[in-house]
């Protein structure tokens, strides 16, 4: 299926998409969209801390979706190893929101592990939110990655909405997991 560039646009103004991208996330990469999206924010007719408050949420899941991809071991071609590293992000913004989206592949065995934290910290309070975030700060274990699962929380201290994820079984071995954070506009 071909996408006309011109769809692709409406799809996107229809969308209100500020910035998207597809691809390998690297260092470079995320201070280049911090810069883009710091000019950009500057130039909309938001509060400051509306501002801040979706800079610091757009740097947490950038820097979980940098930090925190799975490593895969694919046989076969480089572009399907390629293909499972790279990840996708959005964000958009509405009268009343904005919308950051994040999208990667993981490991089946990893899905319940990221879902119940997930789950919950979405049944958590505020004040319990904090609360979980300095018992973690604490007294959390370190994963592999070195994250002790601080970032998910703070996503959802710093953004005060609940997070909405999705799973999409890929294969017998591979998922697709997209989180969308959102952030009122205050």
């Amino acid at each position: 299926m071909v996408i006309d560039t011109f769809d692709l646009y409406n799809l996107m103004e229809r969308d209100k998409v500020l910035l998207a991208f597809k691809g390998s996330i690297t260092s470079e990469l995320l201070t280049s969209v911090f810069q883009i999206m710091e000019s950009k924010m500057e130039d909309l007719n938001d509060s400051p801390k509306t501002r801040r408050k979706v800079f610091n949420v757009l740097v947490e899941c950038l820097q979980n979706l940098y930090h925190h991809i799975d490593d895969f071991e694919v046989e076969g071609s480089p572009e399907e190893l390629s293909e499972k590293k790279s990840a996708i992000f959005s964000i958009s913004r509405t009268d009343e929101f904005y919308n950051i989206v994040t999208g990667n592949f993981i490991y089946h065995n990893n899905i319940e592990d990221i879902s119940g934290k997930i789950d919950h910290i979405n049944s958590l309070n505020r004040d319990e939110l904090k609360a979980f975030y300095k018992e973690t700060l604490n007294n959390g274990t370190m994963s592999v990655k070195g994250g002790g699962g601080l970032g998910l929380i703070d996503i959802a201290r710093k953004s005060g909405e609940k997070l909405q994820y999705n799973i999409r079984e890929i294969n017998e071995s591979f998922s697709f997991f997209t989180l969308t954070v959102k952030i009122l506009k205050k």
